[in-house]
């Protein structure tokens, strides 16, 4: 009897600590609230400068400045290795712990090379917001050394209808972008107006300020950008707006650009670009709510409305974590189906 006492109280005693979190280890999902307690790491899978990173850092600054993260740091981390791969699936392959306090920067344009070149696809991730949808232009940068052929020939950089009948009567044409969306758009571009990659090329850089820096050096024709990573350079003088990738003008420094209807007898190309937050499939329930709710913060507040959505000319789509997993879960499954992915 003795014996068997000791063993019933041996048992409570290790559910109380199982209860308890007892013997160290992450905390169970069902402790209760999640609050940051150390420096939080925010993975950007593009260069500084770019689009991406833009985005990534406006975020971090509004969630430090309006004290939405306990008073704890946040670390920005350009991860581009692998076209960056290797940074997405550092974060989808994280163990708990860690996980909590590690967010990705997670666009349709790291989607799309990632479902096309790895295993890893959107459930590999906590899905925790859609911030808003961006969308490109093509830039020149007309007083750039003459590195290129098109440059040579004394062509004019300002004008993309004369850059495409160039490229029909044989002088070799370079564009210059990132990954993922906008090598879809050059795509599209290149499949409207009739034209081969052996006549207009594209040269893929880490991102999209790594391309500008390309465009200001003389080693493309043309660059692939959102507003966010060319705008200044616009209100600097060093790039012009020649082409609207969209179905419509932009406004402010950038209303000088036609869109392809206008320059010819073509459609209008665009490749809407979603830019989400996502964090590794290891975070906890209690985390995603965290920064579920967080998001939602920043997306009410006047800094991302004048500062990021308004001064960089992107589409208010805000979406929370259920309602972006749900979109982002579809995106994927119809753009598999379109480039045949099983």
């Amino acid at each position: 009897m003795k014996k068997l006492i000791a063993l019933v109280l041996a048992l409570l005693m290790i559910a109380t600590l199982a209860a308890c979190g007892g013997g160290g280890g992450s905390a169970s999902k069902d402790e209760g609230p999640f609050t940051p307690s150390k420096t939080v790491t925010w993975i950007c899978t593009s260069s500084a400068g770019g689009g991406s990173d833009i985005f990534s850092r406006k975020i971090t600054d509004i969630m430090t400045s309006e004290d939405m993260v306990n008073g704890q740091a946040m670390v920005v981390s350009n991860e581009t290795d692998g076209a960056g791969e290797v940074g997405r699936n550092k974060v989808a392959t994280m163990k708990a712990g860690d996980a909590d306090y590690t967010l990705l920067t997670f666009n349709s344009g790291d989607l799309m090379p990632m479902v096309q070149n790895t295993k890893n696809r959107a459930s590999n991730f906590k899905i925790l917001a859609v911030m808003a949808v961006d969308k490109q232009l093509l830039f020149s940068c007309p007083d750039s050394e003459k590195k290129t052929d098109y440059a040579k020939a004394g062509e004019d950089r300002n004008d993309f209808a004369a850059a495409i009948e160039a490229a029909k009567n044989g002088t070799y044409v370079v564009i210059g972008g990132s990954k993922g969306d906008d090598i879809t758009t050059y795509n599209k571009l290149l499949e409207e107006i009739g034209l081969t990659d052996k006549e207009m090329g594209y040269i893929t850089y880490d991102s999209t300020g790594d391309a500008i820096t390309a465009a200001l050096g003389g080693n493309v024709d043309f660059v692939i950008s959102k507003p966010a990573a060319a705008s200044q350079y616009v209100e600097s003088g060093d790039l012009n707006a020649v082409l609207a990738l969209a179905t419509e003008r932009y406004g402010g420094n950038l209303a000088d650009a036609p869109t392809l209807s206008e320059i010819g007898d073509y459609e209008n190309v665009e490749v809407p670009v979603w830019r989400g937050v996502a964090g590794p499939a290891a975070m906890s329930d209690a985390a995603v709510a965290f920064w579920d709710e967080a998001l939602g913060k920043v997306a009410q507040t006047d800094a991302w409305h004048t500062e990021y959505l308004e001064l960089n000319q992107l589409v208010d789509q805000y979406m929370n974590s259920a309602d972006a997993t749900e979109y982002v879960t579809q995106y994927e499954a119809d753009y598999m189906a379109e480039m045949g992915i099983e």
